[in-house]
């Protein structure tokens, strides 16, 4: 950033400069330019400003800062509001991650010149403490930020979980005070709190309309209840299934409540057998629902086989379920009695027992499905052309590899691809790996 600091100015040559000077000059832009090519005359210090502007705006962070160097309006340009309205802080350590980071020099002229204009902040931090605590460090120095979107993001294990709770809920404090405008927070696997949600809901509640929080185990019931109670504009909420029960449905689903356009819940296990999951009682779904007809129910199962007992036993309404570890056939198979809701199946694995009966059923009972990835499962060519051939044109997405299809003595490879794009409308092909 030393470079970016120098001001160069160009197109402000006396009068009797000479033409070998500016020839040398031109030539920093661009090599090769000879006496009769144009760019030897072109005098880019005067290009107006909103091109320059829209020049940028193509540029990556670095080439910018070093093209801010080349004269005075270039660099005038540089510091222009639109310029910073998106940014992202990559925060790292060099010795442990692979990740580039985000200049001191230049976070510090940020904060300095920028805190105003930021609007999409993201925090982009490695594993270590240390970046986290960064990150948090330049949270708190935001006082005059206006906000609209904030996203925390760890990229390998939840580094934030390592930060001091007391030192990560002052520096969101800060933004939450000082931003009024927060309408979109991402703050997964972070020691959130419900004091600090209810700082967030005091400064923010008339634009406040995402909140994903999954994996923040200081919040309870009653945090997400205050978010409920005061932002009515609120239309999409994420979180972690074991905050979830029958009294916070029922409390969502009260008329003084907000009408969710989206549920996000995650249902993770990372120790297998060590977890207990409770059931939701159908009563609180359908009130649910009946609250906000509308709403999408997505749920994201990490789990292992034998804890997948507690669900979809009663007719619940999801729309979307994607399964991430592997998932038996019985419980695919409740997802065809009980799931008439749903939009959306993705199912990683299962083992090496055909699905064929399971998926006739979900497309018999789920008549508003639209989508279907298989991963590593097994259906015979047969019952998965019967399974398309139930569904029809409605399958927007189809996404299936190619040795989850078992040739039988009807169908081919080659046959199954024909057969299945007559009963699509379109031309299909197994995929070679998964696109989910």
């Amino acid at each position: 950033m030393k470079r970016a600091g120098q001001k160069v100015v160009a197109g402000t040559e006396a009068p009797g400069t000479s033409q070998t000077s500016k020839k040398q000059k031109t030539s920093f832009y661009g090599s090769g330019c000879g006496e009769s090519d144009p760019c030897t005359s072109m005098d880019w210090g005067s290009l107006p400003h909103h091109v320059i502007l829209r020049v940028f705006q193509f540029l990556t962070l670095v080439d910018r800062a070093r093209a801010s160097s080349v004269c005075r309006r270039w660099n005038e340009v540089f510091h222009i509001p639109d310029l910073w309205r998106r940014f992202e802080f990559e925060l790292s350590q060099p010795a442990t991650s692979y990740l580039k980071s985000t200049h001191p020099d230049l976070i510090q002229q940020i904060i300095k010149r920028h805190a105003d204009h930021l609007q999409y902040v993201s925090f982009k931090v490695d594993s270590s403490t240390e970046s986290a605590e960064a990150a948090c460090d330049i949270l708190s120095q935001l006082v005059n930020c206006s906000i609209k979107t904030l996203g925390l993001i760890s990229t390998a294990k939840p580094s934030f979980m390592n930060v001091s709770k007391a030192h990560f809920a002052s520096a969101l404090t800060v933004v939450f005070v000082n931003s009024k405008s927060l309408s979109s927070i991402k703050i997964d696997d972070t020691p959130l709190d419900d004091p600090s949600l209810k700082v967030l809901v005091a400064n923010n509640s008339d634009t406040l309309k995402l909140l994903k929080m999954s994996s923040c185990p200081h919040v309870s019931p009653a945090g997400i209840l205050c978010v409920a109670d005061q932002c009515h504009g609120l239309k999409e909420l994420a979180l972690n299934y074991y905050i979830l029960s029958d009294e916070l449905l029922l409390a969502l689903s009260s008329e003084k409540h907000v009408d969710l356009e989206h549920l996000r819940i995650d249902v993770v296990s990372e120790n297998p057998g060590q977890v207990q999951f409770h059931t939701i009682k159908k009563q609180s779904w359908d009130a649910l629902v009946k609250h906000s007809p509308k709403v999408n129910i997505v749920m994201y199962f990490f789990l292992y086989e034998d804890e997948f007992d507690a669900f979809f036993r009663e007719e619940t309404p999801v729309t979307h379920l994607y399964f991430g570890r592997a998932v038996s056939k019985a419980m695919l198979g409740r997802i065809g009695m009980n799931c008439p809701r749903l939009i959306e199946l993705v199912v990683c694995a299962n083992g090496l027992q055909p699905l064929d009966d399971e998926l006739i059923q979900i497309a018999e009972r789920c008549k508003n499905l639209t989508a279907m990835g298989l991963g590593e499962c097994e259906v015979t060519c047969r019952g998965f052309i019967e399974f398309v051939k139930m569904c029809g044109g409605r399958l927007t997405q189809l996404s299936i590899m190619e040795e989850v299809l078992i040739p039988d003595s009807d169908y081919s490879l080659d046959r199954l691809h024909l057969e299945v794009s007559k009963h699509l409308g379109r031309m299909w092909f197994p995929d070679m790996m998964p696109t989910w």
